[in-house]
Parts: C-alpha cells; sequence; structure tokens
C-alpha cells in the first residue's frame, strides 16, 4: 500500500487532518507536542469510476467516485535542530521510513511560532516554516551516512566497488534503491567519493528529493490573513482547512448534509436540525470552500499520489464482458501502480502465482489482445490471462 506522511512543526493541525483524512480518534489540542506516538490510519485518493462509461452498475463507489485507500501516518512534531535531538529528537525522523511521499504540514494563518506555541494569526510567517523540513530531514540523511562515510571511502578504492550500492546498503530501512543513489549522484559535478561534509549533505539533500517527495499543504486556511496565503502563493501550495473537512464529514455521519470528500461544495439535507450556531459554522465553510475550491485535504492527498508518486489506477477483472470477477462483482479491485506499468507488473500485483503464469492480457474496453510490451494507461479495465489461478 502506497503509505503518505504527515510532517511539520507542533501545532500545525497535522492531527485534524489526519482525523479528517481518516476519521480515527485521535488527540487534537492547541499546545505543541499533542501527537508523540505516530498515529496510523488509512485514507483515500478519489478518482472517477470506470462504471459510469463502461454501463454498468458498480458496487464500490459512491455517485460516480471510486475511493482507493492509502496508508497515512501523523508524525510527531519537528522543532528546528530535532536532527540534534532538539524536541522530540530523531524519533519523528523514524516514522518517516515508510513513507513514499510526505505532506509538509504549514501552518497557513501563522498563529504559531516556530516550535508551534500559539500566536495571533499573521503573527509569524509561514513561509519560513518551509524550509527547515527539508533541512533537517537532510541533515537526518546525512547524519545515518556520514556514520558510514569513512569505511566507504576506503571501500571506494577497491575494483568492482559501487558506492551507489553501498550507500543503499546504507539506507536499506528507508527502501532507497542503488538507481536512485546513483540519479543522485550524477547531479552533482565531482566524484562521490572525494566529497566535502558541505559537498556530502547537498548530495543527502538530492537523494531526499528523489525519495521522499514533499508537497506544501498551508492548512488552517479558513483562519490565514491575506498577506499569509499571499506570501505562500509564491511557493508549491495546497491550501487546506482540515478542520471545515472534519466538520464536514462529521456532518455527514450525522446526515446533516450530502458531501463527498474532494466535492467543491455540499447540500443540506437536514437544515431544521442545525442549530443557529451550527447554521453560521456551516455557512463559513462554504465561503471558504467558495474561495479555496474545496477543503483541500482530499486535493492534497490526490496530488501526492498522482502527481508526486505518479500513480494511474488500473483494474483488473476476469471477465471483459461483463467487467467482473469470477464471483460476478462489478470492477471488483482497483490497483495504484506505477505509470509505465505493464499487465505483467499488474499479474504480479493480483497474485505472484499469476505473476509467474502470466500469458497474455486483454483490453476489457475492446476485447482485443494486449501486446507484450504495452504501458497501462490510468483508468485501463484489464483481463490476465494465466496458467495459474
Amino acid at each position: 500500500m502506497i503509505t503518505v506522511a504527515l510532517a511539520g512543526k507542533p501545532n500545525s493541525g497535522k492531527s485534524t487532518f489526519f482525523k479528517a483524512a481518516t476519521l480515527a480518534n485521535v488527540e487534537i489540542a492547541n499546545y505543541p507536542f499533542t501527537t508523540i506516538d505516530a498515529n496510523h490510519g488509512v485514507a483515500y485518493v478519489r478518482v472517477a469510476c470506470p462504471c459510469t462509461g463502461l454501463r454498468v452498475a458498480c458496487s464500490n463507489c459512491r455517485d460516480g467516485a471510486r475511493f482507493i485507500p492509502i496508508g497515512l501516518v501523523d508524525v510527531a512534531g519537528l522543532v528546528p535542530d530535532a536532527h540534534k535531538g532538539r524536541g522530540l529528537g530523531n524519533q519523528f525522523l523514524d516514522h518517516l521510513r515508510e513513507a513514499n511521499a510526505i505532506l509538509h504540514i504549514v501552518d497557513a494563518s501563522g498563529g504559531t511560532d516556530a516550535e508551534g506555541n500559539p500566536l495571533a494569526p499573521g503573527a509569524h510567517d509561514p513561509c519560513e516554516d518551509i524550509t527547515f523540513l527539508d533541512r533537517e530531514m537532510t541533515m537526518w540523511l546525512y547524519g545515518i551516512l556520514e556514520k558510514h562515510w569513512p569505511k566507504l571511502q576506503r571501500m571506494a578504492q577497491a575494483r568492482n566497488f559501487s558506492m551507489a550500492q553501498a550507500i543503499a546498503e546504507v539506507f536499506a530501512g528507508l527502501s532507497i534503491t542503488a538507481e536512485q543513489v546513483h540519479e543522485a549522484e550524477l547531479a552533482i559535478p565531482h566524484e562521490l567519493h572525494r566529497s566535502s561534509a558541505e559537498e556530502l549533505i547537498a548530495f543527502c539533500g538530492g537523494l531526499l528529493a528523489r525519495t521522499k517527495p514533499m508537497l506544501i499543504v498551508g492548512n488552517k486556511v479558513d483562519a490565514a490573513p491575506s498577506s499569509c496565503t499571499d506570501a505562500l502563493k509564491g511557493e508549491q501550495v495546497v491550501f487546506a482547512s482540515a478542520a471545515s473537512e472534519l466538520a464536514l464529514r462529521k456532518a455527514v455521519e450525522g446526515k446533516l448534509i450530502r458531501y463527498l470528500p474532494g466535492d467543491t461544495t455540499f447540500a443540506l439535507e437536514n437544515e431544521s436540525a442545525l442549530s443557529p450556531a451550527q447554521k453560521a459554522g456551516i455557512a463559513h465553510i462554504g465561503k471558504v470552500m467558495q474561495q479555496w475550491g474545496g477543503t483541500g485535504v482530499q486535493q492534497a492527498l490526490n496530488k501526492a499520489v498522482f502527481s508526486m508518486l505518479d500513480m494511474i489506477v488500473v483494474y483488473p477483472v476476469e471477465d471483459e464482458n461483463k467487467f467482473t470477477d469470477s464471483q460476478g462483482r462489478v470492477l471488483p479491485d482497483a490497483f495504484l501502480m506505477r505509470r509505465g506499468s505493464t499487465p505483467r507488473d499488474l499479474a504480479f500485483r493480483v497474485h505472484t502465482d499469476i505473476g509467474k503464469g502470466f500469458l497474455y492480457a486483454v483490453d476489457a474496453r475492446t476485447h482485443m489482445r494486449i501486446k507484450d510490451n504495452y504501458v497501462m494507461k490510468d483508468g485501463d479495465v484489464i483481463k490476465i490471462v494465466s496458467t495459474r489461478k
């Protein structure tokens, strides 16, 4: 399963974002270090289900929207110099090992200082919070590599030694491959094993960008003065109001509104059940959504998975005529696959034995056999033919 981590300074709204995305029961409070141990949950990315275009009845989507599970991790808050042991130190960094991508949750309201202590909205420049997380993670990687560096430099004198492979082994717990290390190595203008400390830090920064891509989420936009949002617009930011998303999901649970995560608006279902305060609150959320094109929570998750990680969604079926599995379920599965994947890759995702016995694939839309070198497209419906089941 793809895993996305929420990182950032304390009190930036990570736990609210996590709860809004997963509806998990987590502690939320207006003070630093509410989260001590990482919270793990399941969130979803949203795509249009192909059932409408195929004119078949599907029980796995909601009003044509398909929600595909991903892992979500809410890690402890980070303060500057955490890699030196400040705050909760490297504890939060260790929780990022499993993440494929990171959402850097920034307090867009400017209502917290660098360590997460509450301030008046606009009192802190949120742009200052953007660079430090990248720096902390880079220094975390550097700290790991530095411990092994003298040995690696000695080993580099041997014939047929692969520095990229050796560094990948150092970072084995982070799922960093030798290919990714080699790509980062090609970006530096000198031989890697001759790097100075500063050059090695820069190399770690390049490696980080390739292996833990990061998206900035300007949270608390509902309380943000224009001075803060205008400053953040110069960055690649998805603006969000996790508190608004959480309120909407609770209102759906109470059957007060109709709303799907990722919608740009909502509809009242039981207005008479709302108190005057609730009506005012829901009206404010509506204005926030109108201004920012939704609450931003679903938009951030989707951008992390589909833009940063470059994933596509593919639907395996067994009956290409009815688009069903062996039990007659229509479009029962939706798999996130890396762009560039082939039907053989999909066969292995379905089951290792099916992959080993892979013969060919059929495009269920056209009922045509697919060439062996076919690269799957987003939304493909594929039948796998295998010697094994």
